[in-house]
């Protein structure tokens, strides 16, 4: 079997909110310790979201690293959390935060399946009320399809 892209221990139903870097943070961490990329990615998550929101729409943010910090990813991966709060992000209320990290281009085809997903509100309100992360993962399947 392959490496899954979101494998289930890095979806999260995270209890209360969170600061937008609180929340970068912790999305970094789980990429870290999934082994798909070097601490030091953490912190270009937080610099590129210093010039440029990651704020998508529909509840979701996907933090991600600069152009520069590319050679601090070993393999592509995604988290996923879920704040039952919503976290301010520059203005905008996110409740999903999806830490990425891909090699290569592979990146962009990881982003246009998750823009499929957030881009139905329909899609939103079922993950919004999913009772379990091993169901918001389930959920969530068709990001692991290639």
């Amino acid at each position: 079997m392959t490496d899954q892209i979101l494998s289930p221990e890095n979806v999260r139903i995270v209890p209360g909110g969170a600061t937008r870097d609180e929340a970068i943070r912790s999305a970094g961490r789980l990429l870290v310790d999934a082994g798909a990329v070097d601490q030091a990615y953490v912190d270009s998550m937080l610099d590129r979201e210093s010039t440029v929101s990651t704020y998508m729409g529909n509840w979701l943010a996907i933090p991600h690293g600069t152009n520069e910090a590319k050679d601090l990813i070993r393999k592509s991966a995604l988290t996923l959390q879920r704040y039952d709060e919503p976290i301010d992000w520059g203005g905008e209320p996110a409740r999903f935060v999806v830490g990425i990290a891909g090699l290569g281009d592979e990146h962009l085809e990881i982003l246009s399946k998750i823009a499929i997903v957030f881009s139905d509100e329909e899609q939103v309100n079922t993950l919004l009320s999913a009772g379990s992360s091993e169901e918001l993962h389930a959920l969530l399947s068709e990001v692991n399809e290639s």
